[in-house]
């Protein structure tokens, strides 16, 4: 039996998937080839990342209150996710070598920030259903990341598990949230509010705007 919205985000997750050339910086650090300048700096990228993007999944989640409950479910429970991860970075951050100081001083890449300024924009003009296709098809993309970072952090950086927690949240499966995506992606579609070809332009943006942030931190040294 076929499902239209499992089968049109899988589709779309296909579509976009990145150019492994997009992102030359998770090989590197795979290999333990990354200094730890650039992990330090990672981790300070993504202490501005989390919160930004944690808000503009809440603002998501009140527009879709009263028209998309589905999809209103889905950007609460990406708020409320952005949070944990938030709790996990610190641990990362003390072992790249970050102290408060340090965080207090850093000034973040615009090549960094692009991604989720990005998010932010989606956030005000953009169609939730829209945006709920779209990031689903870059999580895919930033869960496989973690994934790889986690396992290198323990491997060639001698990262303890909390260090590691971090990556391993975002590389974990979700099932659940899975769940809520179809959901909101089919109500959209039952309801004809699903614009499929802006959600893949809103898609291949936000690639393209990951594929900055690895790239940008990959250009330190």
């Amino acid at each position: 039996m076929t499902h239209p919205a499992r089968d049109l985000l899988a589709t779309t997750t296909a579509e976009l998937a990145p150019d492994p050339e997009s992102n030359p910086l998770v090989p590197r650090i795979a290999r333990g080839e990354a200094s730890r300048r650039i992990l330090a700096a990672l981790a300070l990228e993504q202490s501005w990342v989390i919160p930004a993007d944690r808000r503009a999944f809440l603002h998501l989640a009140e527009r879709s209150a009263t028209t998309g409950p589905e999809a209103a479910a889905y950007f609460t429970t990406l708020a409320e996710g952005e949070a944990l991860a938030r709790e996990r970075l610190d641990a990362f951050a003390r072992a790249c070598g970050v102290d408060e100081a340090g965080a207090a001083s850093y000034e973040p890449l615009p090549g960094c920030q692009a991604y989720p300024a990005y998010v932010a924009w989606l956030a005000l003009n953009a169609s939730p259903a829209d945006v709920v296709l779209a990031l689903t098809a870059n999580f895919s993309a930033w869960g496989g990341y973690c994934a790889t970072i986690a396992e290198a952090l323990r491997d060639h950086y001698g990262f303890t598990d909390e260090a590691c927690g971090f990556f391993d949240f975002f590389a974990e499966p979700s099932p659940e949230l899975d769940r809520l995506a179809t959901g909101a992606v089919q109500a959209a579609l039952d309801a004809g509010r699903l614009d499929e070809t802006r959600a893949h332009t809103y898609g291949r943006l936000l690639q393209v705007y990951e594929a900055s942030f690895w790239s940008t931190l990959g250009q330190l040294t």
